[in-house]
C-alpha cells in the first residue's frame, strides 16, 4: 500500500541509521526494517529505505546447511508446531509442496513481535523527525533574530561614525579658515620687512668706504665685531640690521611653507572626511530591499584598514594641533618681525665709542686668540699621533681574532661529521656555537671601534686644518688692525643718518 500523497516511484530523504533492535524473524528470509548502511552526510536519497517498500522486508531465503538437499519436508519453526501424528509418514518428493503446506513459516508470536517492532521503530523515527523539525524552526528563528540585531547594530555604528566624521570635518574646516587668515597676515608682515631691508641700502653705500681695509680680513675674522661698530657705527648697525632682517625674513619664508603644509594637510584631511562621510552615509542608507547590493565573496577577510578609531581621531587631532602650533608660531614670528624692525631703527642711532681704544682691544683679543690657537693646535697634533697608534692597535687586535675564530669554526665543521646518534647537540656543541658568536661579536665591536677611531682621526685632521687656517686668518687680521687700521685712524668719517 502507498501513503496518501506519495507514489511508488517517490524518493525520500533519510539520515544516517542507528543500531536496531534484535530481529524477531527466523532465518528463512533476511528481514530489514530499513536501510542499515549509513547514508552520505548530511542527507542522502533512497528508494529502498522506507518501511512500506516490499524489498525492505524480504530477500532471497538463506540455505540452511543443516537441512538435506533431498529432504521432502521442512521442519517446523518451533516445537509447538510439530505434528506428532505425521512423523512416521514418508511423503514422496512429488508431494513436497503439499507436505510443506502443513507447516507455517512463522508463529503468531513472531508475527506479533514483528508488528510491535514496526510500531516502536515508527514511533522512534517520527519522534526524531519531529525533533529535527522543531530544532530547524528554532534555529531559523534564532538566526533571523541574530541577523536582524547584527544589522541594526551595524547601522547604529555607521550612524555614530557619520556623526564623528561630521564633527571632525567641521573642526578641520574651522581650523583651515583660521590658517588662511594667518597666512595672509604673515605675508603682509613679510612684505613690510622686505621693504625695510631695501631701505637700508642707501646709508650703507655712504659708509662702506670706511671699512675698505677691514674687508680684507679672512674667514671667521670677517665679522661685524665691536671694532667695526666703533669704526663706522652706521655701517656696523646697518650690517647687523640687515642680517637680522634677512634672518627673520628667512624665518617668515620657512614659517609660510610650514603654514601652507599644515593647510594642505587640513584640506586633504577634510577632503578625505568628506569622501568617507559620503560613503558611510551611503552604507548607512542601505537596506535589504535597496538596489545595488550584491555578493562579494571573501570581502570580510580583506582588511585594508590603516588605522583604528583611536589613531583615526588622533590623526585629525594632530593635524589640528599642528595647525594651531604653526599659527601660534606664526603670530610670534609676526611679533618678532615688528620688534626687529623697531630695534634696527633704534640701533642705527645709538652710541658712539672711541675707535682707537676699541681697535686696541680688538688687537689684544686677536693676539690672545692666536696664542690659544697655537696651544690647541699642538694638542691636536699630539692627539692625532696617539689616535694613529690606537688605530694600529685595533687592527692588530682584529687580526689576532682570526685564528681563534678559525679554530672554533673548524671544530664545529669537524663535529658535523659525527655518525648517526653521535651527532648530538651536547654542551660542547653549545659552547662552540657560543664561542663563535662571542668571537664574531668581539670582532664586530672592535671593527665598530676601529671605524669610530678612524672617524675621530678624520675629525682631528679636519680640526687641525681648521686651526691652521684660523691661525693664518688671525695673523692676517692682526696685520690689518695693527698696521693699517691703527695707522689711518684719525677721525670718524660720518655721523648717524637717521632711521629708516
Amino acid at each position: 500500500m502507498e501513503y496518501l500523497g506519495h507514489t511508488q516511484t517517490a524518493s525520500y530523504t533519510t539520515g544516517p541509521r542507528t543500531a536496531q533492535s534484535a530481529c524477531f524473524l527466523p532465518a528463512v528470509g533476511a528481514q530489514k526494517t530499513f536501510d542499515t548502511m549509513p547514508g552520505p552526510s548530511p542527507l542522502r536519497r533512497s528508494l529502498t529505505s522506507l518501511p512500506w517498500r516490499p524489498s525492505t522486508y524480504y530477500q532471497t531465503a538463506k540455505v540452511s546447511p543443516t537441512t538435506a538437499l533431498m529432504q521432502s519436508q521442512s521442519g517446523p519453526l518451533s516445537a509447538r508446531a510439530n505434528l506428532a501424528e505425521l512423523e512416521g509418514i514418508k511423503v514422496p518428493p512429488v508431494f513436497s509442496a503439499a507436505r510443506n503446506a502443513l507447516y507455517t513459516r512463522y508463529t503468531p508470536n513472531d508475527w506479533m513481535s514483528a508488528n510491535l517492532s514496526n510500531y516502536s521503530v515508527s514511533d522512534r523515527v517520527r519522534g526524531n523527525a519531529e525533533r529535527i523539525r522543531y530544532d530547524t524552526l528554532r534555529l531559523c528563528r534564532e538566526g533571523e533574530d541574530r541577523t536582524k540585531r547584527a544589522q541594526e547594530e551595524s547601522g547604529k555604528r555607521l550612524g555614530e561614525r557619520v556623526t564623528d566624521i561630521n564633527f571632525w570635518k567641521t573642526e578641520l574646516q574651522h581650523e583651515t579658515d583660521n590658517m588662511v587668515t594667518e597666512i595672509s597676515s604673515l605675508q603682509e608682515a613679510k612684505r613690510i620687512a622686505e621693504k625695510a631691508l631695501g631701505e637700508t641700502e642707501n646709508p650703507l653705500h655712504v659708509a662702506q668706504e670706511c671699512l675698505y681695509n677691514r674687508e680684507k680680513r679672512q674667514g671667521i675674522d670677517l665679522v661685524h665685531d665691536l671694532v667695526e661698530k666703533d669704526l663706522l657705527r652706521e655701517v656696523d648697525v646697518i650690517k647687523q640690521c640687515q642680517d637680522k632682517i634677512r634672518a627673520v625674513i628667512d624665518k617668515a619664508n620657512v614659517q609660510l611653507n610650514l603654514n601652507r603644509a599644515a593647510q594642505h594637510e587640513l584640506e586633504k584631511d577634510t577632503a578625505d572626511k568628506f569622501s568617507a562621510q559620503h560613503l558611510d552615509e551611503k552604507c548607512h542608507g542601505l537596506r535589504n530591499a535597496s538596489g545595488g547590493i550584491a555578493f562579494h565573496n571573501g570581502i570580510e577577510q580583506l582588511d585594508r584598514t590603516l588605522s583604528v578609531p583611536e589613531t583615526w581621531a588622533k590623526f585629525s587631532n594632530e593635524n589640528i594641533q599642528r595647525s594651531q602650533a604653526e599659527r601660534a608660531a606664526s603670530k610670534n614670528l609676526r611679533a618678532e618681525l615688528d620688534k626687529v624692525l623697531n630695534d634696527c631703527a633704534n640701533d642705527m642711532w645709538k652710541q658712539f665709542n672711541c675707535v682707537n681704544t676699541a681697535l686696541s682691544e680688538r688687537v689684544q683679543e686677536c693676539t690672545d686668540a692666536r696664542n690659544k690657537l697655537q696651544t690647541h693646535l699642538g694638542k691636536v697634533l699630539q692627539e692625532v699621533f696617539d689616535m694613529e697608534k690606537n688605530i694600529e692597535f685595533l687592527k692588530k687586535s682584529i687580526k689576532d681574532k682570526e685564528a681563534p675564530y678559525q679554530v672554533a669554526q673548524t671544530r664545529l665543521e669537524t663535529r658535523i661529521h659525527r655518525p648517526n646518534v653521535e651527532l648530538c647537540r651536547d654542551p660542547a656543541q653549545h659552547r662552540l656555537v657560543s664561542e663563535v658568536q662571542e668571537i664574531r661579536e668581539t670582532v664586530e665591536q672592535l671593527q665598530a671601534k676601529l671605524r669610530e677611531a678612524e672617524n675621530a682621526l678624520q675629525h682631528l685632521l679636519k680640526t687641525k686644518s681648521a686651526l691652521e687656517h684660523d691661525l693664518s686668518v688671525k695673523n692676517n687680521s692682526l696685520f690689518i688692525d695693527r698696521e693699517k687700521c691703527l695707522g689711518i685712524r684719525k677721525t670718524f668719517p660720518m655721523a648717524p643718518r637717521g632711521s629708516y
